[in-house]
């Protein structure tokens, strides 16, 4: 994959020699820079899309200031600077990220070729490619599961090369990050998003210059130089993301944590609905309202479950009118061919919903026996 035009767009814009861009990847899988205008962000770099729970895209602004802190605490963190390998699209903070830091380092990045999407074979010629002492890369823990379920000696040699794989984008199971540890591999998991600069939370502790505290609600705020300078051409949303206090810039995120007494960082999910399935996130209304739709399901409820792929999979209890197996094949057919990617990986047809003396639905109840369930197949 050809990524010099994009990293050249990209030097220009953190040197203010030129605009800032959007990276964005046709259907043939090139990368583009595209030139963006930021009225009112100075020394705005680099504008990453994301979406909140909703799936409404907002357009996170970074300046080159931003992206210079997040480039160095991530160089303290990992003792140094080196050369990085390209694993994950580049329209996401965290491939973006490995360019910058390739660029504020002035080392070569390397990217994998994902035509044909990521691949243990494709990954281990990539990594075969890399020449500098110090290595680095980012994967989701999708990526590094597939990895280790791949069973050629190869793989293991690739992985052991780096030293430090940076891990984020999802909650990375403890069954996962036991595996690759035992199998001698440097993982460290990142926490963040766009809105920071991507991870600013390495293995629970705060990067250097950065801040974490948990608000009276639960949620974790998320504080310093990295933090986004906002939305483009959303002040509202701006407004209710971001602010600042004595000096610091903070940004609200959607997730609640806990903090230890040393300081350490356990978050402990969404505060909204929000599934994050192999680093893609999906609003659980949102597919529960498509699954609705369908002729024949008179209700149904959506969630996210433990997955040792997935880090977490969507799961649907459905109330179906008919619960013939013909019928519910072509009900699954129909949820693959209506949401694709986010079609729910189990799905369990019953003739009602498990309701609480409220009349609410027991959403705990199904939780489990979809756990269950989805463990089982």
């Amino acid at each position: 994959m050809n990524i010099d035009p994009v990293l050249k767009a990209l030097a220009a814009a953190l040197h203010d020699e030129g605009p800032a861009v959007e990276i964005i990847t046709p259907e043939d899988g090139t990368p583009v820079a595209v030139p963006v205008e930021t009225p009112g962000f100075e020394d705005a770099a680099v504008v990453v899309r994301t979406s909140g729970s909703t799936g409404t895209p907002k357009a996170t602004v970074l300046t080159v200031d931003e992206l210079a802190a997040s480039s160095m605490a991530t160089a303290i963190a990992l003792r140094g600077e080196g050369q990085w390998l390209l694993a994950l699209p580049l329209q996401y903070v965290a491939g973006v990220q490995v360019l910058v830091r390739s660029l504020f380092a002035g080392t070569r990045p390397w990217a994998m070729d994902l035509s044909n999407g990521f691949t243990p074979e494709a990954f281990i010629a990539a990594a075969e490619e890399l020449t500098d002492k110090i290595r680095f890369t980012s994967l989701v823990p999708t990526q590094l599961q597939r990895l280790l379920d791949s069973p050629p000696p190869q793989t293991l040699a690739a992985l052991r090369r780096f030293n430090a794989i940076l891990l984020g984008g999802a909650p990375a199971p403890a069954a996962l990050l036991d595996a690759a540890r035992e199998a001698g591999l440097k993982v460290v998991t990142t926490y963040g998003s766009a809105e920071t600069c991507g991870g600013c939370v390495y293995d629970g502790s705060p990067l250097e210059g950065v801040r974490v505290i948990v608000g009276d609600d639960g949620r974790v705020l998320l504080g310093g130089d990295t933090v986004a300078s906002g939305y483009l051409d959303s002040p509202d949303a701006t407004a209710e993301a971001f602010f600042e206090e004595d000096g610091t810039r903070w940004y609200r995120t959607n997730d609640l944590g806990e903090l230890a007494d040393d300081g350490t960082l356990t978050v402990l999910g969404r505060a909204d609905d929000v599934i994050i399935t192999g680093g893609v996130k999906a609003s659980a209304a949102f597919i529960q309202a498509e699954l609705e739709k369908f002729d024949g399901v008179q209700a149904a409820f959506v969630a996210g479950v433990p997955s040792r792929e997935w880090g977490q999979a969507v799961a649907a209890y459905v109330a179906v009118e008919d619960s013939s197996p013909e019928a519910i094949a072509d009900y699954k057919a129909r949820c693959q061919e209506s949401l694709g990617t986010l079609a729910p990986k189990t799905v369990l047809t019953t003739d009602g919903l498990i309701m609480l003396p409220n009349g609410k639905p027991d959403r705990l109840a199904m939780i489990e026996l979809l756990t269950e369930v989805h463990q089982g197949e």
